[in-house]
């Protein structure tokens, strides 16, 4: 078993809170994992960006090379084309469809529409509108971890008890939170 994934972003969105979740998860079933993160002016707006390989053998680099992502999670539609050189033929690309709009010229709506269909695999969904409609509007980053499920290869129940472990000193509010906008996710799945 090898998965390599990007997870990317704007600072902010949690896509760390996603792979902390991911390698909790790959780490309770004795998988080797690394991780490589990229903060760009994270507490400002800035890309965040973070290489995550799991394996069952060991892990020499923890950087993922251009064409061989299997996955990329991107809490924002443009960062998703930003790493897109890094995917596979038959990668697969999970996405929220809402823009960041954190620059002056952020392109069309269209125009990314229209390079994601490109891709073979893709994902995209509001997520943010599910989570507020849900009452959860701090755990969108999560619905999309449950829409990347069966992308990631990782079992549902082990992601489950991932939430748990990873959120349980927020209290059980916060964790059952999680664990609903991972259903939510999961439910979004093609």
């Amino acid at each position: 078993m090898k998965t390599d994934i990007i997870l990317c972003g704007v600072g902010g969105q949690g896509i760390l809170s996603i792979a902390t979740v991911i390698g909790e998860a790959a780490m309770k079933e004795n998988l080797y994992i690394k991780q490589a993160e990229v903060h760009g002016m994270s507490q400002r707006g800035g890309d965040v960006q973070s290489n995550l390989r799991i394996s069952s053998d060991p892990i020499l680099s923890d950087l993922i090379a251009e064409g061989s992502a299997d996955v990329i999670i991107s809490m924002e539609p443009m960062e998703a084309l930003r790493y897109v050189n890094y995917l596979k033929k038959d990668g697969w690309i999970i996405t929220a469809n809402k823009p960041f709009v954190n620059i002056p010229n952020y392109p069309e709506m269209e125009v990314i529409e229209k390079d994601l269909a490109k891709v073979s695999n893709v994902i995209s969904i509001d997520i943010e509108e599910l989570a507020q409609s849900n009452g959860i509007p701090r755990s969108a980053n999560v619905i999309l971890l449950g829409a990347a499920q069966k992308a990631l290869g990782i079992e549902y129940e082990k992601l489950e008890e991932a939430i748990r472990r990873v959120f349980e000193r927020k209290g059980e509010a916060v964790v059952n939170d999680n664990l609903k906008a991972l259903e939510i996710g999961k439910s979004a799945q093609k």
